[in-house]
C-alpha cells in the first residue's frame, strides 16, 4: 500500500504516501453535496422531518455527466423512503458506490471514522489482531502476521484464505469491509474462518489487542568463528528509517562478516522509509521506478550514501512480503548488490496516492512500481534467487530452514 501526506510521508499498502490534497472526483462529490457540511443534522417534530439544505449541487460538476439519474434517486428516497433518511450516511455511501464501481480492491473512500482509524493503524498503534489481509486470485487472504500480535499467536500464516469473519463469507468483501469486521476494541473477540492449502476450513477464535508494532530488530548468530548480523524489518512504519539507522550505527561497531535482512512477512508500508533501507546497502544509482497512468516513468535514486555497500547480503523474502518490501527486495536484486533467498513474494506492486478530503480520505491507485530494470512488481512479484521454502513442519517445530540457508552462505 502506498501513501503520502503533507508530512511528506509515503507509505505502500496494506496501505501503499500520504499527499494531503483535493482530488477532483472526490471534490466535485463533495461540492455537491456536502455545503457547509451539517447534512445529517435534521429534527423531527412528530411525523415532520424538517430537511437540511443541499447546498452547491454544481460546484466542481464534471462537464458531460448527467446526474439527473443521482438526484432522481435521491429525491425519491427522500419522498418514498418509508423509514428515516441519515443523509451523512447516503452521502459517505454515494462516494463509496463511486470507488467500488472501479472494481479496485485498493481504491477506497474511508469516512471520518474509518480514516481515524487508518491513521492510527499507520503510525504504528492500533487495536485489533495484528496482520495484514489483501486480495488474491479474487480471495481474501493473510498477507502476513506481525510478530506477537494475536494472529500470530494463533497461528495464522501468509496466504490463509479468510473464508469468514463472524460467520460471514468474505467472498464479495473489500478489503476494508474485511478490515473493519476484523478491527475492534480491546479484549473483543472476532471468529475467522481460515482455509489453509486443501485443509478442511478451520474457525480460530482472536482476542483483539493494542498493537505497538516495533518495526526492527537486530541480532548476532556465531556462525564458526564469524558473526552475521540479522536485521527484521516486520513494516516500514513511519520510526522505522530511525529505528534501522541505529541498526546500522551498530552493524559499524560490530564489523560483523555479513548481513542477513529479514522482509519475511513484512506487508509494506512508507515509501520512504523503503528508499532510504534500500539506499544504505545501494552505492547510488536508481531503487525504483514509478509508471503512471499515462505510462510516464519517474525514477526514485537514492536518498543518502550507503553506509552498509560493501557487507556481503541476502535478502529473505516470502509470499508474506509485498509493496515497500518488494521495492528493497527489487532493488538489490537488479543492482546485483546482494542474494534473494526464500519462496516469491506477494505481487504488490501498486502505487495508492491518499487524500484528504473535507470529510474522510480518499484512497486511490494512481501508479505501479517497477525495479529498476523496469520489471513489474505487481503480480508477478519477486523471484529469489536461491528459492527455500519453509513447510508447515518446519514452522510447527520451530525450524527455519531458509535463515539457516543463509547463515551457512555468508558464514562460508
Amino acid at each position: 500500500m502506498l501513501i503520502t501526506s503533507n508530512r511528506n510521508r509515503r507509505k505502500i499498502n496494506f496501505i501503499p504516501i500520504i499527499f494531503i490534497g483535493f482530488l477532483m472526483a472526490g471534490s466535485f462529490i463533495f461540492g455537491l453535496l456536502l455545503g457547509s457540511g451539517n447534512l445529517g443534522n435534521i429534527r423531527q417534530i412528530g411525523p415532520i422531518q424538517i430537511k437540511p439544505a443541499i447546498l452547491n449541487q454544481d460546484s466542481g460538476k464534471p462537464q458531460n455527466i448527467d446526474f439527473k439519474l443521482f438526484w432522481d434517486a435521491w429525491n425519491m428516497l427522500e419522498n418514498k423512503y418509508v423509514g428515516s433518511l441519515d443523509y451523512q450516511k447516503m452521502l459517505y455511501g454515494a462516494v463509496k458506490g463511486m470507488t467500488d464501481s472501479l472494481e479496485d480492491p485498493y481504491t477506497i473512500y474511508l469516512n471520518p471514522e474509518e480514516s481515524k482509524q487508518f491513521q492510527e493503524e499507520i503510525d504504528g498503534s492500533f487495536s485489533g489482531v495484528g496482520m495484514e489481509i489483501g486480495i488474491k486470485n479474487g480471495e481474501l487472504v493473510v498477507i502476513s502476521a506481525l510478530p506477537g500480535t494475536p494472529a500470530d499467536k494463533a497461528g495464522l500464516r501468509s496466504k490463509d484464505k479468510i473464508i469468514k469473519i463472524n460467520g460471514e463469507e468474505t467472498q464479495i468483501m473489500t478489503i476494508d469491509q474485511a478490515t473493519e469486521k476484523i478491527k475492534g476494541p480491546k479484549d473483543t473477540e472476532v471468529t475467522l474462518t481460515i482455509q489453509r492449502g486443501k485443509d478442511a476450513p478451520k474457525d480460530y477464535k482472536l482476542k483483539r489487542d493494542t498493537i505497538n508494532v516495533n518495526s526492527v530488530k537486530t541480532e548476532y548468530e556465531k556462525v564458526g568463528n564469524s558473526k552475521i548480523a540479522i536485521i527484521k524489518i516486520t513494516r516500514f512504519e513511519q520510526t522505522t528509517p530511525d529505528s534501522f539507522n541505529k541498526a546500522v550505527e551498530d552493524i559499524l561497531m560490530n564489523q560483523p562478516k555479513g548481513i542477513i535482512l529479514d522482509l519475511r512477512g513484512n506487508p509494506g508500508g512508507y515509501f520512504t522509509g523503503a528508499v532510504d533501507i534500500a539506499s544504505e546497502f545501494l552505492d547510488g544509482g536508481i531503487v525504483v521506478i514509478e509508471e503512471s497512468k499515462n505510462g510516464n516513468r519517474k525514477s526514485f535514486k537514492t536518498s543518502k550514501k550507503g553506509r552498509l555497500t560493501k557487507n556481503p547480503l541476502i535478502v529473505l523474502i516470502d509470499e508474506g512480503s509485498a509493496s515497500a518490501s518488494e521495492i528493497v527486495a527489487g532493488a538489490i536484486k537488479d543492482r546485483n548488490r546482494g542474494k534473494i533467498l526464500g519462496q516469491k513474494s506477494f505481487g504488490k506492486g501498486l502505487v495508492q496516492q491518499v487524500f484528504d478530503l473535507d470529510k474522510g480520505f480518499l484512497k486511490i491507485t494512481i501508479s505501479k512500481w517497477l525495479t529498476p530494470s523496469g520489471k513489474s512488481i505487481n503480480k508477478a512479484g519477486i523471484e529469489p534467487d536461491i528459492k527455500k521454502e519453509l513447510t508447515e513442519a518446519d514452522y510447527n517445530n520451530g525450524k527455519d530452514p531458509q535463515l539457516d540457508e543463509a547463515l551457512k552462505i555468508l558464514g562460508e
